[in-house]
């Protein structure tokens, strides 16, 4: 994995910042329910990005006794706060606004502004997105979103992206249900907006907190870099086939564990010096490669009593 980049956040922050003045500003004009949905929305966004740059400021941290990985496996932590936030600060409050104002009926005045404001909030967002997609396709160049949604094991863009995604189909869920109010003069199609915002950024959000978790308990490296790492240990003369192989992914770093069949040596000092040059050359192909732990050992034969 590249050394992570904070450029996704801080568009995503700019943008975000723009379009909360934006929509307060609106929202308090023209009283619309959906609206005040979207700033509450975006106000969360620049929190969550702020929280993100936090961590990985903290993912960085050397080394010690206590954690002698590193901290690189922090950032999952913050993404998860940040679904979490995107969840309830989010979601809930947009629905909780819905229902209040589907009980009020609050009016809609103005809603030509509100339009406006939704528009140039698309504008931004899809700047902010397009940013995101470009991080991605710098090292994924032909996996599906959704594919890279679910293998991607940089939970910093992973949630920065969702923040996106949900940002623009809120905009457009914002957008019909203000423009029907201006049409029909039904406040309720507003309070109805507000609500489909709240759901809709409660589902990204548990979307996106499902594949934190899962880094979180402990996964390994991204598929095809555990295909390149194994097929590269194939290559070497000083292995005689590979017992096991296990990958973690630790932050920005890789984590590998080999159990192989060595080669005959006349020594158990040429053997070990046949390792190191083995790690080394590891170590050299897959920069991200930070750790490895090497076992020799021999393939066991299934007896009868283990059968049994």
């Amino acid at each position: 994995m590249k050394e992570e980049s904070p450029k996704a956040i801080f568009y995503a922050l700019a943008a975000n910042l723009g379009i909360a003045v934006c929509k307060f500003a609106a929202a308090a004009f023209t009283g619309s329910g959906s609206m005040f949905a979207e700033a509450i929305h975006s106000t969360a966004d620049c929190g969550n990005q702020v929280l993100l740059l936090f961590g990985l400021k903290q993912a960085r941290r050397p080394a010690s006794l206590l954690h002698p990985l590193g901290a690189g496996r922090a950032i999952y932590f913050y993404s998860l706060i940040v679904a979490l936030l995107l969840f309830f600060v989010g979601g809930v409050f947009s629905v909780y606004e819905g229902v209040h104002r589907l009980m009020a009926h609050e009016p809609l005045s103005h809603a030509y502004i509100a339009l406006g404001v939704l528009g140039v909030s698309v504008v931004l967002e899809t700047f902010s997105l397009m940013g995101a997609i470009r991080e991605i396709r710098k090292t994924n160049p032909d996996k599906s979103m959704w594919r890279w949604f679910r293998e991607t094991r940089e939970s910093e863009l992973l949630v920065v992206t969702g923040e996106d995604v949900a940002a623009l189909l809120g905009l457009a869920i914002a957008f019909v249900a203000v423009l029907m109010t201006m049409i029909t003069g039904n406040p309720v199609f507003d309070a109805w907006g507000s609500v489909g915002v709240g759901v809709l950024l409660m589902v990204i959000a548990v979307l996106v907190a499902r594949e934190v978790k899962s880094m979180i308990i402990g996964e390994s490296a991204s598929p095809e870099v555990r295909r390149a790492i194994e097929a590269h240990l194939h290559t070497r003369k000083e292995i005689r086939s590979i017992i096991n192989l296990i990958t973690l992914q630790w932050g920005r770093h890789v984590v590998v564990a080999v159990q192989a069949e060595m080669i005959d040596y006349d020594s158990g000092r040429a053997m070990v010096d046949a390792i190191n040059i083995v790690e080394a050359d590891l170590q050299a192909t897959f920069p991200q490669v930070r750790w490895v732990f090497f076992e020799p050992d021999v393939p066991r034969v299934r007896t009868e009593a283990s059968l049994d």
